[in-house]
């Protein structure tokens, strides 16, 4: 399990444009799969994981919607503390947002749209970087990593760089939406350029770490789905279903 000082972030905006007409209105995260909303569920691998101060970051028109439904965390047992991303301009533009929030400590970054079987459990982290890679069928859709040398779900994995949605996935393996950063990821996202679309690439900062020598990565066991596409909101919502 990970160290009670660990804090945790969960990046919930986005236009989740892949998703309309459902997010016309409202924000994905907040969408139902089966019964809760989405956000719900990477905050309770967060919770489920030990981390209990939270920082949630969203767009400007639905802020407000998370405080209402998720409160101050009382509730939850957890202290809960938001931010605003005022426009969208990527993943890396979003953590950016949460360097005061760590004050200069370990922190676990979740999307808000993944979800991981209820039995996973984040493991303790120490420095660097860490990212946490699934097995999928269809790899193109998500961060590919370029293996170095095989390894087992129980050992760290050599990874030599990561492919963003690549035309053909060199491995099965996906990057989750799952990262751990030492306080050093607000210093590379300072430095990180605009990609093609316009945005800073959490890739990039995954890249940057390994060019470092800093970055490991952990294969998981068990279900793990985005659920940013009718296809995968789908599947997430039968799984959960018929494991409730």
């Amino acid at each position: 399990m990970v160290a009670i000082s660990m804090k945790g972030v969960i990046l919930a905006g986005g236009k989740g444009s892949r998703l309309l007409p459902l997010t016309k209105i409202t924000n994905k995260h907040l969408l139902p799969i089966f019964n809760r909303l989405m956000i719900e569920y990477p905050l309770n691998t967060l919770l489920n994981s030990g981390i209990r101060e939270i920082l949630i970051i969203s767009g400007r028109e639905h802020a407000g919607d998370f405080i209402e439904y998720l409160g101050s965390g009382k509730e939850f047992k957890a202290k809960f503390t938001y931010k605003v991303q005022e426009e969208a301009g990527g993943i890396a533009q979003a953590l950016a947002l949460a360097e005061d929030f760590a004050n200069q400590k370990p922190i676990t970054v979740i999307l808000g749209d993944n979800i991981f079987d209820p039995r996973f459990k984040i493991p303790s982290f120490e420095g660097g970087a860490r990212i946490f890679i699934k097995k999928v069928k269809n790899p193109e859709r998500f961060g590919v990593p370029v293996m170095l040398k095989s390894g087992s779900t129980s050992s760290p994995l050599q990874i030599s760089k990561i492919l963003e949605k690549p035309h053909k996935a060199p491995t099965q393996y996906a990057v989750t939406g799952l990262y751990q950063y030492n306080y050093q990821v607000f210093d590379i996202i300072k430095n990180l350029k605009p990609s093609a679309r316009g945005e800073l690439e959490i890739t990039d900062v995954n890249n940057s770490y390994i060019q470092k020598g800093l970055l490991t990565a952990k294969a998981i066991n068990g279900f793990w789905s985005d659920a940013g596409t009718f296809p995968s909101l789908t599947q997430a919502i039968k799984w959960t279903i018929k494991n409730s």
